[in-house]
């Protein structure tokens, strides 16, 4: 089942169905867009060089268990490179869960009442009981896990207390997935995923529920925390930049071995290097900046080198076409972490392994469109791949043409290039990226389309099909032809085991007059997949 992109539907014969009643997006909602002028990301706006910044920085590695290398010399590293960059800096080394507490009170003391920016930087050793993740003191000795609570440090107590100071951003970062030296007090390997709370950015040296590398003394500083240091140096080190990049070279460095991870809840953007802030984007800058992207996309897009992959999103890691590179990466170097551990509420929750193909030869599906500018009308649309040649998915004899990401490429409406994505190469709750294509009619001009995404929730949704627990994303955009400007608005809920739509909503709004010019929704109403292998 592919997404449900309207403004390139499929051209199959229409059948009366009963009518769909799900809402659709709100005029209200769109025209936010509208009001906010030239499309920006929604993340454009930084933090105040000027904002209070306070840094608690901990590193553990004197454990009565066995030292671990360089969670110290990790600590030391970062308090000099935060204090630096303009943040007041807490630190603790070989810290006992007194020590702990007593930094842990003094940072939320610098940071009461200022309405500031709390960071916590913690390397050492750590782990997971029951959906809670635990920072060791160097004095922890534990017999059973009913210790764990008692001895070590929740990192809740962390975000507490950084709620409790009134902080308007929180930033956590854990390099401490590194063996567990106490495997029967937990209840799995490595840290659990926790959904960033509103205002929070969390980021972890590897995936929930995998280990990572402390490296040796040689190295001089962890594998995470040595390619962390190195990015946080950059002087437009915006935040989502930093961890992309830091998690390339980690990946890269490790051979798949360890991949970070992180969960994100920011509104705003956060620049690390002071003095610096996020330029809002004019609409010349925004075309010249993707014209120049796509110019290395199309050196590259057909390699089979994933050191290829690897330097574009060092070059773009919040590029247009960040989301076709990585997915085209993990085809080529698949990961070689364990899938990622899903927290307590997406329980049961199948995802589709990165990279994997989205479609196959006899896949089909059926969908149901309402049109609520055309008295409530309603069709259905019917499809089926029915060939693949290398990363073309032909659909009904070729139609329409899907790449394996579920992005279209050819329709009635025109070739894309690149494609009109569907759904990203993998999801979860907080997660944003950005889009663009340009659009080509047969026999009329072209048009271009930008599109802002994030994903906002993880929910249970009805539709024909059946009942899934879904990711929803919402995006806005822009279109534009000539001097003609249309805003977009979509809704749609992603089924995380196929990667493919359940439903959409979708509308556009000329700019200017704020005439509607589309409004629908789409629903699935059945599928059928190939047996996969």
């Amino acid at each position: 089942m592919p997404p449900f992109l309207h403004e390139h539907a499929p051209t199959i014969n229409p059948m009366t169905h009963q009518p769909n009643r799900q809402p659709p997006v709100s005029r209200r909602t769109l025209l936010r867009g509208a009001l906010a002028g030239t499309l920006a990301p929604g993340w454009a706006r930084a933090v105040e060089p000027g904002e209070p910044r306070v840094a608690l920085v901990i590193g553990n590695a004197a454990y009565a268990m066995g030292r671990l290398a360089n969670p110290t010399r990790d600590a030391q590293a970062m308090s000099g490179l935060l204090r630096s960059i303009g943040f007041q800096v807490v630190e603790a080394r070989d810290a006992s869960k007194a020590q702990m507490e007593s930094a842990l009170g003094q940072t939320r003391d610098l940071l009461q009442g200022k309405g500031g920016v709390g960071m916590l930087y913690y390397a050492g050793h750590g782990l997971q009981l029951d959906w809670r993740n635990y920072m060791l003191p160097v004095d922890a000795r534990l017999a059973q896990a009913a210790d764990v609570p008692d001895q070590g440090v929740d990192v809740q107590s962390v975000l507490a207390s950084f709620k409790a100071a009134g902080n308007r951003m929180n930033i956590l970062v854990l390099d401490a997935c590194r063996d567990n030296p106490f495997p029967a007090q937990a209840s799995a390997k490595g840290l659990a995923p926790l959904d960033a709370p509103p205002g929070t950015f969390f980021a972890y040296a590897t995936a929930p529920g995998n280990v990572a590398e402390d490296g040796s003394p040689q190295d001089g500083n962890g594998l995470y925390t040595r390619f962390l240091l190195q990015e946080l140096r950059r002087q437009d080190a915006r935040i989502e930049d930093v961890f992309k990049r830091v998690r390339l070279q980690v990946r890269q460095a490790s051979q798949g071995r360890q991949i970070p991870w992180e969960s994100t809840s920011l509104e705003d953007d956060f620049v690390f290097a002071t003095g610096q802030k996020v330029a809002q984007a004019t609409p010349g800058r925004r075309d010249a900046d993707f014209d120049a992207e796509k110019a290395e996309w199309d050196q590259i897009k057909e390699s089979a080198r994933p050191e290829d992959f690897y330097a574009f999103l060092q070059r773009h890691p919040n590029g247009r076409i960040s989301e076709v590179a990585q997915f085209r990466l993990d085809q080529l170097s698949k990961p070689a972490v364990k899938p990622v551990q899903m927290g307590p509420a997406a329980q049961g929750v199948r995802m589709l392994p990165p990279g994997a193909d989205r479609f196959r030869v006899g896949d089909s599906w059926s969908m149901q469109r309402t049109d609520f500018l055309d008295g409530n009308r309603v069709r259905v649309l019917r499809a089926q791949v029915t060939s693949i040649e290398g990363r073309r998915v032909n659909i009904n004899g070729g139609d329409i043409v899907f790449d394996q990401m579920g992005g279209v490429l050819v329709n009635r409406f025109g070739a894309k290039d690149p494609a009109l994505m569907g759904s990203p190469a993998d999801l979860q709750v907080g997660k944003r990226w950005r889009s663009a294509f340009n659009n080509t009619r047969p026999g009329g001009p072209s048009a271009r389309s930008y599109y802002e995404h994030r994903v906002t929730a993880l929910e249970e949704i009805d539709v024909p099909a059946g009942r899934f627990k879904a990711f929803k994303v919402e995006a806005q955009g822009e279109s534009e032809l000539g001097e003609r400007t249309r805003l977009l608005e979509t809704v749609h809920w992603v089924d995380p085991a196929t990667m493919t739509a359940l439903r959409q909503d979708v509308k556009q709004v000329a700019k200017g007059t704020g005439k509607v010019l589309e409004h629908s929704s789409d629903v699935l109403l059945w599928s059928k997949q190939v047996p996969r292998g």
